[in-house]
């Protein structure tokens, strides 16, 4: 099991008429790793070149900066947060049905994803100016796909709910937490977790179990 999927966040990689250089894909992997280890502002782009088996001065054909790296990172990786939420949030069933796969699979890609899950949620505050405005507006619709959810679930009397903003939000902080505190020493697999955080996640919402 794999912790940074990088071939799920960037597909083209792996070939393709567009996909980029082989060493561009060697210094996101590398990037993702270091970021996670060492935090954005202690990591130096040495520590990338090298992880990546390059230069110094090799990067630069690439990437402007570590922080061009880390911007590209933190927008795939959210972009693909947002995807999996949509695909769940519309896909057939009740609100609590619904509710159970989304939050069992946001669970579980957290876990897989756990070094770009720590790198995208917690290494926000290095994002220059201009990328954390595009990755702040993919949270709000990430936020907002969960929300419009309970909503409707609330509004069908399948979730009991008060502070419907608040419950988003408790919703998506459980999953996002999991790249943290996971590892492979976990008692649980990712689809185990995303099972119980499931049943949690209804239980919170109110919503009849069977």
């Amino acid at each position: 099991m794999t912790s940074t999927p990088i071939a799920d966040l960037w597909p083209t990689l792996a070939g393709g008429a567009d996909a980029r250089p082989e060493a561009a894909h060697r210094l996101l992997q590398a990037a993702v790793e270091s970021f996670a280890e060492r935090g954005f502002h202690a990591t130096t782009t040495r520590d990338i070149a090298t992880a990546a088996g390059m230069s110094p001065a090799a990067l630069y054909i690439h990437y402007q900066s570590k922080a061009a790296l880390l911007a590209e990172i933190s927008q795939a990786g959210h972009a693909a947060t947002l995807s999996l939420v949509r695909t769940a949030a519309s896909a057939e069933g009740g609100p609590a049905e619904r509710m159970r796969h989304l939050v069992e699979q946001f669970t579980a890609w957290h876990a897989r994803a756990r070094t770009v899950g720590r790198v995208v949620n917690y290494e926000l505050h290095a994002l220059p100016e201009d990328a954390y405005a595009v990755v702040a507006a993919l949270r709000l619709d990430i936020e907002g796909e969960v929300t419009a959810l309970i909503e409707e679930g609330a509004a069908s009397g399948a979730f009991q709910v008060a502070e419907v903003r608040t419950a988003a939000r408790a919703v998506t902080s459980l999953g996002i937490d999991v790249s943290r505190w996971y590892t492979d020493r976990s008692s649980e697999t990712p689809d185990e977790l995303g099972r119980r955080y499931g049943e949690l996640v209804l239980r919170m919402l109110g919503a009849a179990l069977p």
